[in-house]
């Protein structure tokens, strides 16, 4: 079987059928990413905060959020499927139909959160560096992420190497709950190419089918970060990407 590309795997059941976020609450979204979202939004010291939410679901835990914080916030919400339970409410609530692989944000974030969203994103490392570029100076980014999902081109887990790789880029990495973070705005370069997606991979530590991805490692090439502002605006900051996708290597397994 071939690895097929993001625009392929938007189309797959394993993707449009994923239950993992579908009716999430605030305090699970708490829970999941280990964080106090309100207390965090009501720390931020310019007003308004601004949350993004990467692919939320049917958005109930930004409309609790919108309620509880009213005009301290502004939220952003965005999900491939869009069958969103709540009403936008902008500029409080702006609630987005759109892949998470294309979309880019026309501001800054001083919160940014993926609720294990990222294990049906293809290319997952692309994303998080992209998001990284998305924070305002002094935001966080915090979102569920499993290395174990991420594929070296024979199929072996890219293991310690990929975990160095997030942690010298400045992306943390909690192997036992799972998640990775970053607190401040940073240009982020990884050493991999993203080479295809494989939505046959079975269950993850959810329980839940997922996605693998698959990436060349290059060799020679160290993670990079740049701090501060930069000179242009919020745009992809991702993991190199090939144009076509190789036949999958062996088992997954």
């Amino acid at each position: 079987m071939s690895l097929i590309t993001d625009d392929e795997l938007e189309n797959s059941p394993v993707v449009a059928n994923s239950l993992m976020n579908r009716d999430r609450r605030l305090r699970s979204y708490d829970r999941e990413l280990g964080i106090d979202i309100v207390k965090i939004l009501r720390a931020v010291p310019s007003r308004p905060a601004r949350w993004l939410d990467l692919c939320c679901g049917s958005a109930n835990a930004l409309g609790e959020a919108a309620v509880l914080l009213g005009d301290e916030v502004e939220i952003v919400g965005v999900d491939l499927v869009g069958f969103f339970d709540c009403s936008p409410t902008p500029p409080r609530l702006r609630l987005i139909t759109a892949s998470v692989a294309t979309w880019r944000p026309d501001t800054r974030f001083d919160l940014i959160t993926c609720v294990h969203g990222v294990h049906y994103v293809g290319d997952k490392l692309g994303l998080l560096a992209s998001a990284a570029g998305w924070l305002a100076d002094d935001g966080l980014l915090v979102a569920n992420f499993d290395v174990r999902s991420i594929r070296r081109e024979d199929g072996a887990p890219a293991g310690r190497s990929l975990t160095a790789a997030l942690r010298a880029a400045g992306l943390a990495y909690d192997g036992r709950n799972r998640r990775t973070s970053r607190s401040g705005r940073a240009s982020v370069d990884l050493p991999y190419r993203f080479l295809g997606a494989d939505d046959q991979a079975g269950p993850n530590y959810t329980g839940q089918p997922a996605v693998d991805s698959y990436y060349e490692h290059l060799a020679g090439t160290r993670s990079k970060r740049r701090l501060g502002p930069r000179t242009k605006g919020p745009g992809p900051l991702s993991a190199r990407r090939s144009q076509g996708a190789p036949p999958k290597p062996g088992d997954a397994s």
